[in-house]
């Protein structure tokens, strides 16, 4: 799974799958295992904001830490995604 980042942000990783391109532009955020069980999923608008579809394992203070950080680094984390035959923000689901 593609990682967002090598580095963790308050104690996770921004990853995202081969299937997460199908929808619109989101992370997961993950420890060290990667796997969805117990992440986060942030659906990212186009002014970098977030939406966040599961909290998974993260508390209130992490989540806002990401979120901050996403929305910091929202337009090179894109073109990271749209790299791995990523579409647009956003696409009907």
């Amino acid at each position: 799974m593609p990682k967002f980042y090598n580095f963790k942000i308050a104690g996770y990783f921004l990853y995202f799958t081969s299937m997460c391109i199908v929808e619109c532009f989101h992370a997961h955020a993950s420890d060290s295992r990667l796997t969805e069980t117990g992440s986060a999923k942030f659906f990212v608008k186009e002014n970098g904001d977030t939406v966040v579809q599961n909290k998974g394992a993260l508390n209130d203070r992490d989540l806002l830490k990401i979120q901050k950080f996403i929305k910091d680094h929202y337009k090179e984390m894109y073109l990271l995604w749209q790299q791995h035959d990523g579409g647009e923000f956003y696409r009907g689901n």
